[in-house]
């Protein structure tokens, strides 16, 4: 995708309308810093605002996607074209978190193994040694629940019977037996157990 093209696009359409960038971020819930950034191609609307930006400029998702207006024998073409571009950025973002994840992962049991060898063969008091522990299970908590949060909002998981993929939720991503990005939960389409593997797109 195109977001210099795209953010022309929006203030083409957006001066059409007779609004001004402050005016468009009022009825969107937004900063006009955000609108000035689209049009000027440093970012992209965000998803969830996608649908309500089309209908304010009066154009379809995929016309905001492409950056243009398309014509109707175009358009299933277009419309698969930014679907596979959209399925693609996913992936992309989604690993990597998951590269983050592993990073935060590593640096958590580091740290726990550093500080804990400091607190046993270190000659300190007591006192001292019990705050050492008590950083070390702190920082592994923080680390942990860093990790419990990436691993819930990157990708999904796919069930091995219907191949159905899903979000779980944080109580399933953060007690559920797992091996990796491999967890046993139950589907909430099919309703059968087993182990469900991590997936990057939908």
């Amino acid at each position: 995708m195109d977001q210099q093209k795209i953010g022309k696009f929006i203030a083409n359409e957006r001066k059409e309308k007779g609004l001004t960038q402050a005016a468009l971020a009022e009825k969107l819930g937004i900063t006009d810093r955000a609108v000035s950034k689209w049009e000027t191609g440093k970012s992209l609307p965000d998803a969830s605002l996608m649908l309500e930006l089309s209908e304010i400029l009066g154009i379809s998702v995929n016309e905001l996607l492409t950056g243009e207006r398309i014509k109707v024998d175009d358009y299933k073409k277009i419309a698969e074209e930014n679907l596979l571009e959209m399925k693609k950025k996913e992936e992309i973002n989604n690993k990597k978190l998951l590269h983050f994840y592993i990073i935060i992962n590593i640096l958590g049991f580091l740290s726990l193994g550093a500080f804990i060898g400091i607190a046993v063969l270190a000659d300190i008091s007591w006192l001292l040694r019990s705050i050492i522990i008590g950083l070390a299970i702190m920082v592994f908590g923080i680390t942990t629940a860093c990790c419990f949060k990436i691993d819930h909002d990157a990708g999904y998981y796919m069930c091995p019977n219907c191949d159905h993929r899903y979000v779980p939720s944080m109580a399933l991503i953060t007690f559920a037996p797992h091996m990796g990005f491999t967890k046993y939960m139950k589907c909430p389409k099919c309703q059968k157990k087993g182990w469900h593997k991590k997936v990057l797109s939908k």
